[in-house]
């Protein structure tokens, strides 16, 4: 019986004397902070979770991943781990140099040699690994507008791993879950990967891989970064905790993986088999759309619902896991029971409610059937996620400079006071410039931080279950879709688009703004010598002209009413 998968594998760490000596002569070297991201894929290279990898990729193997799923030498590898940093940094660092690598809190986890550096196709790499250069999918959206522009690779000397002060029970790097199933004989075990909490369809679904398998389960929940809007890791955990003793004690085990999903499909599925081969799993399941981002910009799905598990089949020899195909399950009403749709006959009651189904019971506090989900999940889920009408907001309401936004917006704040419940945050343009922001100008980089402090605000506002108004000019589609992003983590983003014409505006020109900026007083100024990228899809367009201010604060107030933001 080989025990392969529960051998010890390398990891990247260096001795704690080392580490200590390497620590102290770090203090000289270049440092980078890590983002959130690298932080997570860090982990994973020290902690053997992306072995073979032995650092960030080079150009050459970074090209191979990208082309074909290989690197230079041939070794299967499906998805780009490069360190991407700015222009600023990358003038700094020279391929032959060392550089410290820290956290966000300035503590230094590893050095990296740098044996690379160069400027990445971008494009080609959302073609390529993501199949579509196409801003829908939120790691496309990454790579061009957060991601930086250069990448550097090299191999890594880990000194510590990142510091994470929850469930630190549940955290296993991939040797401490070998020598996990060492000692509790393990030989044969199927892992589940999932991002969502667990409900009952999951839970027969993961007893009947086991029992198909004859292996054991190992619960493998994503808690490194998923995708915007999905459920945040603490209430996921709290879900997985209350359904854990529904399972078998002795034949499962929970453990959370700190990895940031690239939501790539089936070359992502590749990727989770080979992190899981390194956790010393045997099996894996492989789930319908496995790790899909939801719809492109045309409205269709970016993968097809097979995709993942034809490629995973395709290289499941060399990946060294098993799959266990996914079978979509259904509740057949008249037995009682969860069962794989393909095996149901013609004429029984099915019971299905979509994801997209159960977002909107929450929201708007209706029943979730106990066939559905554990009455303990959903419990969990309403702590965090109560009904619209009682979770903060935010209206952006974004035009040209005298469009209306502010006057708009104050006449939108006495209407919600009015109403009362929630307390209302009015974030107007110059109010800002003078509290938050009093140093910036107005380049297109200024601008930018001003309307991000904005979100942030916002975003923090809307947490805390408040309601924020915010009338910015913000003339950038990207900055614009970063802050809804920033602020639909904790609840609703309206965006309003007060869409005043550029002739209308210049003819009420209230600041004489227009006029300086004409005559070339004024540079950069929206309109006129800098552009104004109007949203395409904003949840609200309001035409001004010949409409008076509270006939449109009146329309707002009505499109949060149907969105079941006010009662």
């Amino acid at each position: 019986m080989t025990t392969a998968n529960t051998a010890p594998i390398p990891e990247l760490y260096v001795s704690y004397d080392s580490a200590a000596k390497l620590k102290l002569e770090a203090g000289e070297l270049p440092s980078w902070d890590l983002t959130a991201r690298q932080v997570c894929d860090l982990e994973l290279l020290m902690n053997g979770g992306f072995n073979p990898l032995k650092g960030f990729l080079t150009e050459a193997d970074y090209d191979g991943v990208v082309e074909n799923m290989r690197m230079a030498d041939g070794t299967l590898w499906p998805i780009p781990i490069t360190l991407d940093v700015n222009e600023k940094f990358a003038d700094k660092v020279a391929p032959g140099q060392d550089i410290a690598l820290r956290d966000a809190e300035g503590v230094i986890l590893a050095i990296m040699s740098v044996t690379d550096k160069w400027v990445p196709n971008k494009s080609r790499e959302a073609e390529k690994v993501f199949g579509a250069d196409d801003k829908a999918h939120p790691a496309v959206s990454y790579l061009h507008d957060t991601a930086g522009n250069v990448y550097l690779g090299g191999p890594i000397t880990g000194i510590q791993q990142p510091v994470h002060y929850d469930y630190r029970s549940r955290r296993d790097t991939p040797n401490e879950m070998r020598a996990y199933f060492r000692k509790m004989g393990w030989r044969k075990i199927v892992a589940f990967q999932t991002r969502n909490p667990l409900h009952r369809a999951h839970q027969e679904l993961t007893f009947r891989a086991a029992k198909e398998a004859q292996a054991n389960l190992l619960i493998h929940p994503v808690v490194g970064m998923t995708k915007p809007g999905d459920v945040d890791h603490f209430t996921r955990v709290r879900c997985y905790e209350a359904v854990l003793d529904k399972y078998p004690q002795a034949t499962t085990h929970l453990s959370l993986l700190p990895l940031a999903m690239r939501m790539a499909g089936p070359r992502e599925a590749v990727w989770h088999g080979l992190i899981r081969r390194n956790h010393g799993v045997t099996h894996f399941i492989v789930g319908r759309d496995h790790a899909g981002p939801g719809k492109n910009s045309a409205g269709e799905d970016f993968y097809g619902p097979y995709d993942a598990q034809e490629l995973f089949r395709t290289h499941e020899a060399e990946i060294g896991v098993t799959m266990v195909d996914f079978k979509h399950m259904v509740y057949v009403q008249e037995r009682a029971q969860y069962e794989p749709a393909d095996e149901i006959e013609e004429g029984v009651t099915v019971l299905n409610i979509s994801g997209t189904e159960l977002r909107r019971r929450l929201q708007e506090g209706l029943d979730i059937p106990e066939w559905f989900s554990f009455p303990e999940v959903v419990k969990e889920l309403r702590r965090t996620r109560p009904p619209r009408a009682q979770q903060g907001f935010t209206v952006f309401l974004t035009g040209l400079s005298g469009s209306g936004k502010s006057t708009i917006a104050n006449a939108l704040m006495v209407k919600l006071m009015e109403l009362g419940g929630r307390p209302v945050t009015l974030l107007d343009g110059d109010v800002v410039r003078k509290h938050l922001s009093s140093e910036l100008g107005f380049s297109k980089e200024h601008r930018d931080i001003n309307i991000k402090r904005i979100g942030y605000v916002a975003s923090e506002i809307t947490k805390n279950g408040g309601i924020a108004l915010c009338a910015p000019i913000a003339p950038y589609t990207a900055t614009r879709r970063a802050v809804r992003e920033m602020i639909e983590a904790y609840g609703a983003f309206v965006e309003v688009h007060v869409a005043t014409s550029l002739e209308e505006c210049e003819r009420r020109d209230r600041k004489g703004l227009y006029k300086l900026a004409r005559e070339g007083k004024i540079k950069e100024f929206t309109g006129i010598s800098d552009p104004y990228e109007a949203p395409e899809t904003p949840e609200l367009r309001l035409e001004t002209e010949g409409t008076d201010v509270d006939n449109c604060a009146q329309t707002v107030l009505l499109k949060l009413e149907q969105m079941g933001l006010i009662g």
